[in-house]
């Protein structure tokens, strides 16, 4: 029996009489009948699958999910269906955590997490809709991850970065994101007729809206910005025309080329992209590690430090959960002991 073999040559080097353990597996298994799991369907069928993810799809769609979160669901819902290879209405518990642990010697905890999210949401759909009589992912707990701690900005870091910022355009993007703690695809998609005085309409997550403010440095900057353009975009950040060349001149040796309305693509704007690019370089040339999300990190930290309750700090974020900003904080040892000698009497 293969079985019986697998078992014996599993547990040899923990046994000192292997003969005997084997005669009395033999004896006992002889009164089984076993037969090897299959963990195929024959009568799989993969436009089952597709067809029902079309509709979800669509039904997410409908719902408000931004084109991203669409896109997402259509790239990792077939790979996983695909991997498993069984209809979605004959997946069962043990197949996506079979599934699961197999990624987890590829690919990070997080991964894997936002894998089962995709497939559970999918199932959940599923069920509410009639085409499975139960959600098989129910019971299947989240993976534990170790939730490594960021860092902001110190003081010293943001004053250097400020010092070195060339134009009014770096200016007013640095000051916003350290001002507002908005997201960098939310300042991105910000519009002149967004801004009122120092309040700023952003749209955030789940095409859920939200005001964020402007303090004087932000404000300041801002108003420099919009002073120095000429051009009729609706985008606060209009984005550069594909293929603009500068007359032989690379793009850093003439930083003010936004200044020229024909440089610009006023039907669009600037993507997320460019702005990571130039806040890393930023840091870089410092020696600082500089990234959009770095910003809202200080931004929810400072306010934080400041006196603001946790609970401002999340809607400022636009978080719809606190345990969700308390991730963002990067609070030290000093900053529980100022607290503790504040409050604690």
């Amino acid at each position: 029996m293969d079985i019986l073999d697998e078992i014996c040559g599993s547990i040899e080097p923990y046994v000192t009489d292997m003969q005997a353990v084997s005669n009395v597996l033999y004896v006992i298994f002889d009164h089984y009948s076993i037969e090897k799991k299959s963990t195929e369907i024959t009568e799989y069928r993969g436009e089952d699958n597709t067809l029902l993810l079309k509709k979800f799809l669509v039904a997410k769609k409908i719902k408000g999910c931004t084109d991203r979160t669409l896109h997402y669901y259509g790239r990792e819902i077939p790979k996983i269906l695909d991997a498993i290879n069984k209809s979605i209405m004959n997946i069962q518990a043990d197949d996506v955590r079979i599934y699961l642990a197999y990624r987890m010697k590829k690919v990070s905890m997080t991964t894997c997490n936002n894998e089962l999210r995709c497939i559970r949401t999918f199932c959940s759909w599923l069920n509410s809709e009639g085409y499975l009589p139960r959600n098989p992912t129910v019971n299947i707990n989240t993976i534990k991850t170790h939730k490594k701690q960021k860092e902001a900005f110190t003081d010293s870091e943001v004053v250097r970065l400020r010092d070195h910022l060339a134009t009014n355009r770096d200016r007013a993007m640095f000051e916003i994101l350290m001002s507002t703690g908005c997201r960098v695809t939310e300042l991105c998609q910000i519009k002149n007729e967004d801004i009122e005085g120092d309040t700023v309409l952003v749209h955030g997550k789940g095409n859920k809206d939200r005001n964020v403010y402007l303090n004087a440095a932000a404000q300041y900057a801002l108003h420099n910005y919009q002073n120095d353009r000429s051009d009729v975009s609706e985008w606060l950040f209009p984005r550069k025309k594909d293929g603009l060349k500068f007359g032989g001149y690379a793009e850093c040796r003439l930083p003010d080329w936004w200044k020229n309305p024909e440089h610009l693509d006023i039907e669009n704007h600037i993507d997320k992209g460019t702005v990571e690019h130039r806040l890393r370089e930023l840091g870089r040339k410092l020696g600082i590690k500089s990234y959009p999300h770095k910003f809202r990190r200080t931004c929810a930290t400072n306010a934080l430090r400041a006196g603001m309750p946790i609970e401002m700090v999340s809607k400022m974020l636009g978080h719809e959960q606190i345990s969700t900003t308390q991730i963002y904080l990067d609070m030290k040892e000093e900053d529980l002991k100022a607290m503790h000698q504040k409050y604690v009497r």
